[in-house]
């Protein structure tokens, strides 16, 4: 379990949790699902491999999450997501009195770019589609 105040090599870990977390989300892997295929295969799981769950997050990790899935998001219609409106952020960490504020921020702009990413390549293919469909 992460301690609630985070050291260098804690972060470390805290982020190769939270990639594991929501790369195993978009493809609906949970720690079940994962255990179900090691059986049918015949393959003894592996610690590593075992997906991480939301409860094996810290809170301030969670809270986070919350907090991204509850602010406004900034679009554009020929770009696509561009990132998070933060203006009522000081209020949210105020009322939920968020103590490690810089954790919290740098876990909202760790969900952003991994969103951006994702709206990025989500508008290529579309894009690409679009293209091969007029030029064929």
């Amino acid at each position: 379990m992460i301690l609630p105040t985070f050291v260098e090599d804690q972060k470390e870990t805290l982020w190769s949790r939270l990639s594991n977390f929501f790369n195993n989300s978009d493809v609906k892997m949970t720690a079940d699902r994962y255990f179900e295929l090691c059986e049918q295969m015949n393959k003894k799981p592996k610690e590593e491999e075992i997906p991480v769950s939301w409860e094996d997050l810290p809170l301030i990790v969670q809270e986070a999450v919350n907090c991204f899935n509850v602010l406004g998001d900034r679009i554009e219609a020929d770009i696509g997501y561009l990132g998070k409106d933060y203006t009522a952020l000081s209020a949210f960490t105020k009322e939920y009195d968020i103590e490690e504020r810089m954790l919290f921020i740098e876990v909202l702009a760790w969900l952003d770019s991994r969103a951006i990413k994702k709206s990025a390549e989500k508008m290529k293919q579309e894009h690409d589609k679009l293209k091969r469909k007029h030029s064929g």
